[in-house]
């Protein structure tokens, strides 16, 4: 069987500059991958998958695709040709999928905001639904970088 990949972030100086280049299909970076694109997360060494939100599954076998009827509903900033999630959305977006989500990412994203944001979440807008979940991340990202 014939597998269609991308280049990995290995390739690149940044993660940045890496989704910019390999992001081609009618879709929106999302989870993780927004953390990356947004710069509030460095991402793995030789990291090679991307999440993206997109209304059908696309050609790459390394990239997430997670299946939505739409885009409506969704906050996105664009830069050029990429589209991503806000960061709002993001961390909204992440704890929706709290079984399956990438807590060292969102950890991060949220202790660099905290630290950043003179030691507090202000701004952060997330959906009472997520309260209990965002308040237990919000300890662990507040000593995040005392861990390493």
């Amino acid at each position: 069987m014939f597998c269609l990949v991308t280049k990995g972030c290995g390739d690149y100086i940044t993660h940045q500059d890496w989704l910019n280049d390999v992001v081609e299909e009618d879709v929106i970076i999302c989870y993780g991958s927004a953390l990356e694109y947004l710069q509030w997360f460095v991402g793995y060494l030789n990291e090679t998958e991307i999440d993206v939100f997109a209304k059908q599954k696309g050609i790459y076998d390394n990239i997430n695709y997670h299946i939505v009827d739409s885009f409506d509903n969704l906050e996105i900033v664009t830069n050029g040709k990429v589209r991503c999630t806000t960061f709002n959305q993001t961390i909204n977006d992440m704890l929706d999928d709290w079984d399956n989500m990438d807590e060292s990412a969102l950890a991060q994203a949220l202790s660099d905001f905290y630290h950043e944001h003179n030691n507090n979440f202000d701004g952060i807008a997330v959906k009472p639904q997520h309260f209990e979940h965002f308040e237990h991340m919000k300890s662990w990202a507040k000593e995040f970088y005392d861990e390493y």
